[in-house]
């Protein structure tokens, strides 16, 4: 069954290089079309794509999909979200089912080169860690040998567990889920002891269990793990809108522009204000958009700050500290080019 999974990926990768320019240069025409984006998000992870029991999804990834609609359609509710798991995601980018994935993707030089797919931009600086049940006494994964690890198949964890275990010369038995769901319920059902993913996932799927406090996140980080928006390769245009309207929302914290005070400052003298909320330039119009496309982001979906900290940081359940993902100018490593 890999060997078949293997080459049907194979050969996706192959169709979508070699048709991409042409299925992929309308990107912006067929969205245009249709009348709303389809986005590939996780198909329940807190903090980062969940959606409630009438269907409202919230999360950072969905978020991402929100402000390239605002950006497109001048609003962002002209979404359609599809739920995908690991394995299906890359799937659905190169058939063409969604037109964005955005479904805490770890930036790597394998699925930037292999895939016929590239990466957009990084919205979070995540690394992988573990949990462990706290009735066990571990305060290190320096003292997991022999453990059973809970592993989600499909994703960069496999490689970097296997990477850490041999580099500490410590051996461990793997137990393999599709989901993060079905890997949350065997860790909580006893079938490890063990549960890894990026700490982002941990400190979501830790919530989910009957007793969040019965379990500990361990302290190291293992990988360098960069979550990001992804689309098809050949298609430079879709390319910028996804990744600029995330260099937008950068853009707007770095320069005190939020959701609540656009209208305010969109009147000012501050010519960077000025270029980003389009009352000066046109800068929309060199993504093939309206002058107000970075306006629309901002006033609906509101800048990086705002949109970390509803979903994943202080305000949230998560309560996940900024740390990396702060602005490179306030001791984190967000950056984005200007707006100019």
């Amino acid at each position: 069954m890999k060997k078949m999974i293997a080459a049907l990926a194979a050969f996706g990768a192959a169709g979508v290089i070699a048709s991409g320019s042409a299925m992929a240069a309308s990107t912006l025409d067929t969205v245009k079309s249709r009348g709303e984006v389809t986005c590939g998000v996780n198909n329940g992870l807190p903090g980062f794509a969940l959606p409630d029991d009438k269907g409202h999804w919230t999360g950072i990834d969905v978020d991402i999909c929100r402000a390239v609609a605002a950006a497109v359609f001048g609003d962002a509710k002209k979404v359609k979200f599809v739920p995908l798991n690991a394995k299906e995601r890359f799937t659905a980018l190169q058939s063409g089912e969604i037109d964005v994935l955005s479904r805490n993707t770890t930036w790597t030089q394998t699925r930037d080169a292999s895939l016929g797919l590239i990466f957009a931009g990084v919205n979070y600086y995540d690394g992988q860690g573990f949990m462990v049940k706290k009735e066990l006494g571990v305060s290190s994964a320096k003292e997991l040998n022999g453990a059973s690890i809970c592993i989600q198949s499909g994703t960069t964890t496999e490689l970097n567990l296997a990477d850490y275990f041999r580099a500490n010369a410590m051996t461990y038995s793997p137990v393999v889920f599709d989901t993060s769901d079905q890997t949350v319920q065997g860790f909580a059902g006893g079938r490890c002891d063990v549960l890894t993913s990026d700490q982002s996932q941990l400190y979501a799927l830790r919530i989910k269990l009957e007793d969040p406090k019965s379990a500990i996140v361990l302290p190291e980080v293992i990988s360098k793990e960069p979550l990001g928006p992804m689309v098809r390769q050949g298609d430079d245009q879709w390319l910028n809108i996804v990744r600029w309207s995330l260099f937008a929302q950068l853009n707007a914290e770095e320069l005190g522009v939020t959701s609540a005070n656009a209208d305010e400052v969109k009147a000012g003298t501050d010519q960077n204000v000025k270029r980003l909320l389009g009352t000066e330039g046109e800068m929309g119009k060199q993504l093939g958009l309206g002058n107000d496309w970075a306006y629309a982001i901002v006033k609906q979906v509101g800048n990086y700050g705002e949109m970390f900290e509803r979903n994943i940081g202080k305000g949230s359940p998560l309560e996940i500290e900024r740390g990396l993902n702060a602005l490179w100018n306030k001791g984190g490593i967000q950056y984005a080019p200007p707006i100019r």
